[in-house]
């Protein structure tokens, strides 16, 4: 039963899934860290004070004055930009995690002098027009 089970993880790409959301829970706790403790302050003090978070367009009012319907774009408006921050965030980190590998060098080439193709460097023959090189 444990072998069985042992291969079903390896050849369905269980055990990958599973390793990648749980990094991925990791890399999501960590861009929330750098956007909370690291960005929001110095967000705080460049937006303007006040509880902007807290504005709204009151649509209807109760009898007694206080607001019954309201859009709240303060809270939309909020909300958007902490989108906008942690998605910066995640996109900055994963660009350092995931840095492409340079390309291997290219093998040294000549042009055939009757075809115009590219061929080895080392070749005696244009292998498309079989002409010396």
């Amino acid at each position: 039963m444990f072998e069985e089970f042992k291969q079903f993880l390896l050849k369905s790409n269980a055990l990958a899934l599973a390793v990648g959301v749980i990094i991925g829970a990791g890399i999501g706790k960590l861009a929330g860290s750098i956007v909370s403790d690291l960005v929001m302050p110095v967000v705080g003090v460049l937006m303007p004070g006040g509880a902007w978070r807290e504005l709204k367009l009151v649509l209807t009012r109760t009898p007694d004055g206080a607001p019954a319907n309201a859009i709240t774009y303060g809270a939309f408006l909020g909300n958007l930009i902490d989108f906008v921050i942690v998605a910066m965030a995640v996109f900055l980190i994963m660009k350092l995690l995931l840095r492409p590998e340079p390309e291997p060098p290219a093998k040294p080439t000549k042009e055939c002098p009757e075809c115009r193709e590219s061929v080895a460097a080392a070749a005696r023959r244009c292998r498309f027009c079989a002409s010396p090189v």
